[in-house]
């Protein structure tokens, strides 16, 4: 059966839960649009979160890969669109490392565009009653970090043909063709105080709509992007 790797992080910055980590769990195990949801937590340690995405290719050789992260000023569930190669930390990371202007891989392109129908699934989820966008930045932490990891594996698995290379100095095996992508989920109602800036989202609100989202990202075709249309 076709599998789709569902990541999401350990909770940061004080935080007791990660809404990430939280959806990728619900969803571990079901079969959406046939393919299994396989779901693994990565650390929010900038040194070990890409070896722990390799890790996670490798053993699981999914034929999609979709990462979710927590933005916590953030009140709709933003489908990434660019990756940048740039890590910036605002605070530390769970380590307590806050690296400043660092490429995320040296010598790698600027950036990655997402694998993803992401104008396609902000369509859907809009039209269902959800509140989500299209985003354009995914920030510059553990998220971003992730985001162009998994975009430049997979960029060197396309180019040789079975192996999708060097993701903090491994292989991770993954076969031609895999796509993946990032969503950014906003906070849930027991993160409110400490992110009074954003208007929170239920738990199983955010479930269901991840879950029309991977069912998107597994019938991909190019006239499901085409009727994704504008948006703004």
């Amino acid at each position: 059966m076709n599998k789709i790797l569902l990541t999401g992080f350990e909770p940061f910055g004080g935080e007791m839960v990660n809404p990430s980590w939280q959806v990728a769990s619900a969803l571990d195990g079901e079969v959406l649009g046939g393919a299994q949801v396989v779901a693994v937590q990565l650390p929010c340690v900038f040194a070990a979160a890409l070896p722990a995405l390799q890790a996670a290719l490798a053993s699981h050789q999914p034929n999609w890969v979709l990462s979710l992260g927590l933005a916590g000023s953030r009140s709709v569930i933003s489908v990434e669109r660019v990756a940048v190669n740039l890590v910036d930390a605002r605070i530390p990371d769970n380590a307590g490392a806050q690296p400043v202007d660092r490429p995320v891989v040296a010598g790698g392109p600027a950036a990655y565009f997402t694998g993803l129908p992401a104008k396609a699934i902000v369509a859907d989820l809009q039209q269902a009653g959800y509140r989500a966008e299209l985003s354009h930045t995914a920030g510059s932490y553990v998220c971003n970090q992730v985001f162009y990891g998994l975009m430049h594996a997979l960029s060197l698995g396309i180019v040789a043909g079975d192996v999708a290379g060097d993701v903090a100095g491994g292989q991770s095996g993954v076969g031609h063709g895999v796509k993946g992508g990032f969503i950014h989920l906003p906070p849930m109602p027991e993160q409110a105080d400490s992110h009074p800036q954003s208007r929170p989202m239920a738990l199983d609100e955010q479930v269901a709509a991840l879950r029309r989202a991977v069912e998107l990202v597994v019938a991909d075709t190019p006239e499901l992007r085409i009727a994704g249309g504008r948006i703004d």
